[in-house]
């Protein structure tokens, strides 16, 4: 970036004084209120604890999706035991969870459940703190719980190989960084007269903007918009993923993104994308909370059956969305048994009515639910 050249929209001249045309999000709006209307009325039919696997099931995907957008794969399992703990919900047999998982949970959850307290530099550190407990970035040591330096260079995300690598973005220079958050943590806690939501986008956009650390930014950045939108709820539980949304439609949020950082300060663009794909995600935890239902039903018909903690794990597996074709080798491997005992696992719930062999050949006989 050449010296005097204006290519980010932090070197606006009336930086950071955001403009966006209300009447233009009105369609985007009422359709988030519409969603989560719907939503919201279908848990109000379900007792409380339905209401918590729904909240655990929402987390996890959250916290799972948020990390796989940076290219990052964590253990399903152990963010669902990780969550499940804290929650107090019993899912019985829990997974081992790392200090890393443990990390993303508890910003995930700091943010979300405590969204009415005040966002501060010290908790954004903690934050840092928490994805980072090692103080690397993969091979990379990096500073953390602190605001970046620039100590190797300009912060600036881009893609490509060495020699061929695309500039996307220019972050701010770290001696700015002091008086730009202050600026930023300021308007998030004041009374600005944003609708809740509109505050919510803003916010992810602000933060990403800034990217005043050395790593994690758009983790941080999407629990920064999860605290509002927990704001814009009034409740710390949470029933929807808009990270599990932007992994969905990962491509169009980098365009949105790179697009709005490199134009002017009206984001009526940015606002629109961002409201109309939180709707999108409020309408698709319709399917979550489907698969809780059909979980809390299962159990209910089948109360009182003598199940090891083998049966009730792969029970749970198979409810949850088993991919590929359950068979005996691959439940002894998950259950962690031998093979004679996988299929006396298999034959007992054959013999209760749980499960049936799938259609179709193969080398190998798959098993399935029930209907």
């Amino acid at each position: 970036m050449n010296n005097g050249e204006k290519s980010c929209i932090w070197q606006s001249d009336d930086w950071p004084k955001w403009r966006y045309d209300l009447s233009a999000l009105t369609g985007p709006l009422t359709e988030v209120s519409r969603a989560q209307g719907l939503l919201l009325g279908r848990l109000a039919d379900v007792g409380l604890a339905l209401r918590d696997e729904a909240s655990l099931a929402a987390l996890t995907e959250d916290v799972v999706k948020t990390c796989e957008i940076e290219g990052e794969a964590l253990n399903v399992e152990s963010v669902r035991s990780s969550i499940a703990r804290r929650m107090g919900v019993d899912i019985g047999a829990v997974a081992p969870v790392d200090r890393h998982v443990e990390g993303v949970v508890e910003m995930v959850l700091d943010a979300t459940s405590r969204a009415a307290s005040p966002l501060s530099a010290e908790r954004l550190f903690g934050w840092h703190a928490a994805l980072f407990p090692t103080g690397y970035s993969g091979m990379n040591k990096i500073a953390i719980g602190q605001w970046r330096d620039d100590a190797h260079g300009p912060m600036q995300v881009v893609s490509g190989l060495e020699g061929r690598r695309k500039i996307h973005f220019q972050a701010p220079p770290a001696d700015v960084l002091p008086v730009e958050t202050a600026s930023f943590l300021k308007w998030a806690n004041d009374q600005t007269g944003e609708p809740a939501l509109v505050k919510a986008g803003l916010a992810h956009l602000w933060f990403v903007t800034l990217h005043p650390f050395d790593d994690g930014n758009g983790r941080i950045a999407r629990a920064v918009g999860d605290l509002f939108m927990a704001r814009a709820d009034g409740s710390p539980q949470r029933f929807y993923s808009l990270s599990a949304q932007i992994q969905r439609e990962r491509k169009d949020y980098y365009d949105v993104l790179e697009r709005t950082q490199k134009g002017a300060l009206d984001v009526t663009g940015w606002l629109s994308w961002f409201l109309s794909t939180l709707g999108r995600a409020v309408t698709s935890a319709q399917s979550t909370l489907d698969v809780v239902l059909v979980k809390a039903r299962f159990w209910q018909r089948w109360a009182g059956m003598p199940l090891n903690a083998r049966q009730v794990k792969m029970l749970n597996r198979l409810l949850d969305g088993f991919e590929g074709k359950l068979t005996s080798s691959k439940w002894g491997a998950i259950a962690k048994c031998s093979p004679d005992t996988a299929l006396r696992d298999i034959t007992q719930l054959l013999e209760l009515g749980v499960l049936k062999k799938s259609p179709g050949g193969g080398r190998s006989t798959g098993y399935e639910l029930i209907d």
